[in-house]
């Protein structure tokens, strides 16, 4: 009776240890599918921002260039006909348009809003274009507004408007599909600087 005793007493500490030993695999591998678990869910993780800033670094790569209804081009012009006349042209390609009637007040208005773009004359009372590039060009909020100066063409002239930061010169007359043109580049390399 006591082998008997101590044989079943063996064989219940046996299956005890069993169960022990199954229970302590069972919680290794459950631990393991946990880690597992969490190390996918991390590199998911990574990933997606991965992704993310990929298409930040690529979103921002892309040129922002404001269609011709956002573009603002202001004429700068002491001829009324002149701005007028410039004025259905920008409008005509959907430009907003602003005016201004010399310098001076081109200053004032650029001082209260910026425009894209500026057109204007070399030749006005008060404050003439090269002055006003000068000016815009000194202050660090309109440093970089491109300025296309429309007179009448010469080379001592062209000289003094790079020096005064003009980005273009257009002689008068000019073909209309041109000031186009230059405003359209001006805006795309805007956007690429």
């Amino acid at each position: 009776a006591e082998r008997q005793a101590a044989e079943a007493a063996a064989r219940r500490e046996a299956d005890r240890l069993a169960i022990e030993q199954a229970l302590r695999q069972e919680e290794n591998e459950r631990q393991a599918v946990e880690a597992a678990i969490e190390r996918e869910t991390q590199r998911q993780a990574a990933e997606e921002a991965q992704r993310r800033t990929l298409a930040a670094s690529a979103a921002a790569r892309v040129p922002k260039i404001k269609t011709e209804e956002q573009t603002v081009v202001m004429i700068a012009d002491d001829s009324k006909v002149v701005r007028v006349k410039t004025s259905r042209l920008l409008t005509a390609h959907r430009y907003q348009v602003l005016m201004a009637e010399d310098g001076l007040d081109a200053a004032r208005q650029i001082e209260v809003s910026t425009p894209d773009v500026l057109v204007t004359d070399e030749d006005m009372p008060g404050m003439n274009g090269l002055q006003l590039a000068r000016q815009l060009r000194a202050n660090p909020r309109t440093a970089h507004l491109p300025i296309i100066l429309v007179t009448s063409d010469n080379e001592q002239l062209r000289a003094n408007a790079a020096a005064a930061g003009v980005n273009v010169v257009l002689g008068k007359p000019y073909p209309e599909e041109q000031l186009i043109g230059h405003i359209q580049q001006l805006l795309r390399n805007q956007a690429d600087a």
